[in-house]
């Protein structure tokens, strides 16, 4: 699904010359639950950066679904990243539209018909345990509220996979966990998940392939790895 190949990223900033990542490899397989974890400056953003093209890699290649991301036409880029869906930390949600709007919103500018989208909102509101809230605002919401709600406008276009770049940073343990425990059940359902975390404890509950990242090298896959650095 996910093939990095020899890829690197150099970045230029005030005459010093910073790598980002040097020479990773790696594949990521469908239904697959992978954690990307180092500490902070790692390489771990910079890589969803380069799936998802928002930047380009200084050397080597990045497929997704056999498809060379960074060869891509920029009119099929769009749909490519259909594909994908992605939580961020800071969540990134609408202040002024309600819980339902806030995922509507997304369904419109993707051109989905009303009936579909009066049908799939309330469906994945459901799904992330916010069936209850879409009527309010995000300052309404909680913390893990807001997430789980970011969760949901990622999940309402049925991606074949999850990105999840440290979407656990801003809240306490409980909300950490019940994060967690969505994103282990959306990957239950078949849906691909790549989390990027610096989080010790999660990693270490959870039993899942963790690749490890330190100064933009990988230097430990494993099956069901844990957080070692």
């Amino acid at each position: 699904m996910i093939s990095f190949q020899q890829v690197s990223k150099i970045y230029q900033a005030d005459g010093r010359t910073i790598t980002a990542l040097k020479d990773v490899s790696f594949e990521v397989q469908p239904k697959e639950f992978v954690s990307i974890v180092g500490r902070s400056g790692a390489g771990k953003t910079t890589l969803f950066k380069l799936l998802m093209a928002e930047e380009k890699p200084t050397s080597g290649s990045i497929f997704f679904e056999g498809q060379d991301v960074h060869q891509t036409s920029p009119n099929k880029l769009p749909f490519l990243r259909r594909k994908m869906g992605a939580i961020f930390q800071d969540y990134r949600l609408l202040p002024s539209k309600t819980a339902y709007n806030n995922i509507s919103y997304i369904m419109e500018v993707m051109g989905a018909p009303e009936e579909q989208i009066s049908e799939d909102v309330p469906k994945v509101l459901e799904i992330v345990g916010l069936g209850e809230r879409s009527a309010n605002l995000p300052e309404e919401l909680s913390g893990g509220e807001r997430q789980r709600l970011a969760i949901a406008r990622a999940l309402v276009h049925q991606p074949d996979i999850i990105l999840a770049d440290e979407p656990t940073g801003n809240l306490d343990p409980f909300h950490t966990q019940e994060i967690i425990r969505l994103l282990l059940k959306i990957n239950e359902m078949g849906t691909t998940v790549v989390l990027a975390t610096h989080n010790r404890e999660i990693i270490n509950n959870i039993s899942k392939r963790v690749i490890t990242l330190d100064r933009g090298e990988v230097i430990r896959d494993e099956a069901e790895g844990k957080f070692i650095l």
